[in-house]
Parts: structure tokens; C-alpha cells; sequence
């Protein structure tokens, strides 16, 4: 089975549900489904060939959950382009996947410059585009594809780095987003009543609630305008949910001016993830949402759900720091560095294996083989399972930087920071923060005879970076701490600076 057909046979039963909420008003299933066909017919007209590449970089909307169906529908890849990235990083992965066709929002003609591939635009562009509402016209009785894949074959290509340097994209496999539905829906329980609110871009985590919700008969929910103030009155005037955030948000909605449980009186499900949540602020959660928070652990390389934690464990204070069990077709184990399976109780790598696995890394063998071996996803982190099974995560292997719900590659930071002349070396952590999860920051020793304002080095990031991987502070060094080989020490800039913090005594 393919992900897709759960969609069809949705449409099929509850074709007079609402599928799509949007500001610009509702589409029911018989509706989507008929638009989705007839995207779907286009996108195999303009390239035959099964398993080529769409790429769509739009922002939350319904042409956008219109134009990933088709993709699924049509058999084709669908490689997320987030609207949000910079020019450099979205060539980067578009010179990599080389996708024959681009689904864009107009405003994103300038962040895609002179990039390959044919355009659609969503909403309203210039009289020579092609629209995708005047598109799906064109196929008035179009017919559901018939789709000839395995269940190994590649659904979607996301990335996880490569601002500089080559990209690193997963490919996730059918199995895999099947494996997502049938998880998601036996985790939450979802509906044909639940109202999925889309706080976060589809282009990331939201984007494996799509199709569970869809396949239950349920209903996504397109947010008038953005930020806390907008998933606030969505939650209050439109019936959400449910809904999948990062820990930042929670932590605004709860800090608006005068808000309260009464402005989210249907919410069942608060879902966080894409960054840690200490638990003191879980226990605020819950004293302000009630008991209906929840998290999950995975990665891009395992979608959303290896682990899941709901609500009534999350009730049991020992329980806070947890991520969860496995989920169903997943086995999460702990292995030491010599590859032994270690028991209960003992920390070492977290370790996966199952549906949810992905292939490898897009024409990236080398790092596939390194990353799985044995037929176990090595994920990078380290943890601990307990005796009931509860895993507990205690830092990361990879020094990935999860702020905000957002990956940052400390080497793509560094490597930007140090094309400044006055930077001679440079470090880039993450470091606890109330707001962010983690903020990205930056040590940096200088060049003999160089000065620099910090104001500057973070306008020299941003620039070439974007903002998501800008560090927050820059943290100055007469000489950085090294090792004998002198290679510098990490962890010990990263001491420094959290002791700094914590005295005032910052750079």
C-alpha cells in the first residue's frame, strides 16, 4: 500500500467532510480528491517518468497540501523547499535533486533566482504563469493514477544541512510514511472530528500530520497570519484540536496578555517536538493546557515517531524527562561504541531499526554506510532506556543545535563565520535558552591585530546564512581553549560561556 491510497479511501467515505479549513474557505473531500487527480494528471504530463522529483516552496496553504498530494498521487518525489531558507542553501538542494518541476509561492520567484525546473505558482501570479487553480481546470474528469512502486521506493527527500558544502538529504521511503499514519493515528487517536491546527511550516514537522489526519477524515486548519497571536485565535474562534508546535511557541501562547484555557476550549492534543522541553516547563504546560501534552522522538532519517510519550505518562513527574517507548514496526535500542547492544539502565548511542528507517542519503552512499550498520540507524544521540522501556535522552554524539525546532549545523556556522578576515578560529554551540530551547552561540578568536563588534560578525552570519543559524552572541577569545593536538575543546568553550551567563560576566 502506498501512503496516497489512505487519502482516496477517505475521500470515498466522507467526501461531504471538510478536508481543508482556509482563510479563503473550505475544501470537502470529494473536492481535494478532485483536485488532487487533476494535479496529479498534470504533473505526469509534464514528466512522464515515475519517481522524478517536485519540489514545492510555499508557504501553509491549501494549494500547498493540494500540490503534496498530487505529488504522492502522481508518484513522484516530493522534496520540501523551505520558504524561510536562502537563496545559496535552496540552489544547493535543488543543483542535488535536480526536480523537473517547482511548485512556488510567488514571492519566492527571487529566492529560487534562475533555478531549473518548470513553475507553478499557487495563488496569483503574472498572465504567462502557470496557476495552480487555473491548472486543476484543465482536468475537469481526471482519474486517480495507478501507481507501480515498492514499498523501498522513495517518497520524499528532506534535508538535513548542507548550507555549505554537499547537502545531506534522507530519503524517506514508502514504509516509512506509512509506518508515520498508522503510528500517529494509534498515538492520538485521531478522527474524522479533529481540526488540526497548522502552527508550524509543512515544509517541516507538520508535514507527517497530513496525512493521518486526512486518512481519518479529518480536517486541517489554515492559520489567518502567523505567530502566537494567530494559533491563539485559531484555537478560539475555529474548534482546533489538535496541533504540533515547537516548545518555543507553547511558551508564547502562554505568555500572550490576557490568555487563557478558555481560548483553546477544543483542544485535546498539544503535541511539541523539534526541540527539547525541560521538564519544569512541561509541569507549566500541563498547569496551563491541562493534561493534553505530549511529545514524540525521531529524527528526518526516522520521521516523527520512533518514541512516543502522551499525556497520562506525562503525569508521573519521573516521567518528564522522557521521550517516550518505541513505537509499533521500530525497535530503539542503546549500543556502546564497539557496536554492543547494551542493557537496560546503561547510556550509550540510541540506536533504530524498522519501517520507519530510512533508505540512505540521496547519492550519498559513503554517508549512508556510516550512519547505517547492521540495518541500525545510527542516530546520534546518546541515551538511556529504562527498565519499562521509557527512553531518556542525555546529549548528542552530532553537535547538531535543535533551536527553536530548527536543525543548526554548528560547521555550517562555523564555516561561515570564519570567511569573516578578522575571525581567526571559531566555535559554535548550543546553549540552554528559555525561549529557543537552545540559542546558537558562538566563540571566536580573532586575528593578531584584528578588532571587531560582535553586531558585526552576527550581521556577516545572517547574511549569508539566514537567521535560524545566526548565533545569538558571540563570545571573544584571546586564545580559544585546545587540546595537546591542539584541536579546540568544545565542550570546554561551551562551559565557559554557560559560566559567563550565569555570572553576567559575558563578552
Amino acid at each position: 500500500m502506498l501512503p496516497i491510497e489512505l487519502f482516496w479511501r477517505a475521500a470515498d467515505r466522507w467526501p461531504d467532510n471538510v478536508a481543508i479549513d482556509a482563510p479563503g474557505g473550505s475544501l470537502r473531500y470529494r473536492e481535494l480528491a478532485g483536485q488532487v487527480a487533476a494535479l496529479a494528471t498534470h504533473f505526469m504530463t509534464l514528466d512522464p517518468a515515475p519517481q522524478s522529483r517536485v519540489g514545492i516552496c510555499a508557504g501553509n496553504s491549501a494549494e500547498h497540501i493540494v500540490a503534496l498530494l498530487a505529488v504522492l498521487a502522481s508518484g513522484k518525489i516530493w522534496v520540501p523547499l523551505n520558504p524561510k531558507s536562502t537563496q545559496p542553501e535552496l540552489r544547493r538542494i535543488i543543483d542535488a535533486t535536480t526536480p523537473s518541476i517547482v511548485v512556488l509561492d510567488a514571492a519566492c520567484e527571487a529566492l529560487l533566482g534562475d533555478a531549473p525546473g518548470t513553475r507553478l505558482y499557487t495563488g496569483h501570479a503574472s498572465d504567462s504563469a502557470d496557476v495552480l487553480s487555473a491548472v486543476v481546470l484543465r482536468y475537469p474528469d481526471a482519474t486517480r493514477p495507478a501507481l507501480d512502486l515498492n514499498r523501498d521506493a522513495t517518497q520524499a527527500i528532506k534535508f538535513t544541512g548542507g548550507t555549505t558544502g554537499a547537502p545531506k538529504g534522507v530519503m524517506q521511503p514508502y514504509r516509512a510514511w506509512i509506518t508515520n499514519i498508522v503510528n500517529q493515528i494509534h498515538a492520538w487517536g485521531f478522527t474524522e472530528a479533529d481540526r488540526y491546527v497548522m502552527a508550524a511550516p509543512i515544509t517541516h514537522g507538520t508535514s507527517t500530520y497530513v496525512m493521518p489526519i486526512l486518512a481519518q477524515g479529518g480536517c486541517h486548519v489554515i492559520m489567518e497570519g502567523s505567530g502566537a497571536e494567530a494559533v491563539r485565535a485559531t484555537f478560539r474562534d475555529r474548534a482546533g484540536t489538535v496541533c504540533f508546535m515547537p516548545p518555543t511557541l507553547i511558551y508564547m501562547l502562554m505568555t500572550l496578555p490576557g490568555t487563557s484555557r478558555a481560548d483553546y476550549p477544543a483542544l485535546r492534543r498539544l503535541i511539541y517536538g523539534g526541540a527539547p522541553m525541560p521538564p519544569q516547563k512541561i509541569q507549566q504546560a500541563r498547569e496551563f493546557f491541562g493534561s493534553v501534552v505530549a511529545t514524540t522522538y525521531g529524527q528526518t532519517e526516522a520521521p516523527q515517531l520512533l518514541t512516543v510519550i502522551g499525556p497520562d505518562d506525562l503525569a508521573d513527574e519521573r516521567r518528564m524527562a522522557s521521550v517516550g517507548r518505541a513505537t509499533w514496526f521500530s525497535e530503539v535500542a542503546i549500543m556502546s561504541p564497539d557496536g554492543r547492544l547494551l542493557p537496560r539502565g546503561e547510556v550509550g548511542e540510541v540506536v533504530a531499526r524498522g519501517d520507519l528507517v530510512m533508505t540512505g542519503y540521496w547519492n550519498r552512499p559513503d554517508l549512508t554506510a556510516a550512519t547505517i550498520v547492521d540495518g541500525w540507524l545510527h542516530t546520534g544521540d546518546r541515551g538511556m532506556l529504562d527498565a519499562q522501556g521509557f527512553l531518556y535522552l542525555k546529549d548528542r554524539l552530532r553537535e547538531v543545535v535543535i533551536t527553536g525546532g530548527f536543525n543548526v549545523y554548528p560547521i555550517d556556522v562555523e564555516n561561515a563565520l570564519g570567511q569573516h578576515p578578522a575571525v581567526h578560529e571559531c566555535a559554535v554551540f548550543g546553549v540552554p535558552d528559555d525561549k529557543w530551547g537552545e540559542a546558537v552561540h558562538a566563540a571566536v578568536q580573532l586575528r593578531e591585530g584584528c578588532a571587531v563588534q560582535a553586531t558585526e560578525l552576527i550581521a556577516f552570519v545572517r547574511e549569508r546564512l539566514g537567521p535560524v543559524q545566526t548565533p545569538k552572541q558571540i563570545h571573544f577569545h584571546t586564545s580559544l581553549p585546545r587540546s595537546t593536538v591542539g584541536k579546540v575543546l568544545k565542550n570546554t568553550v561551551r562551559d565557559q560561556a554557560l559560566t559567563a551567563l550565569q555570572t553576567g560576566d559575558q563578552a
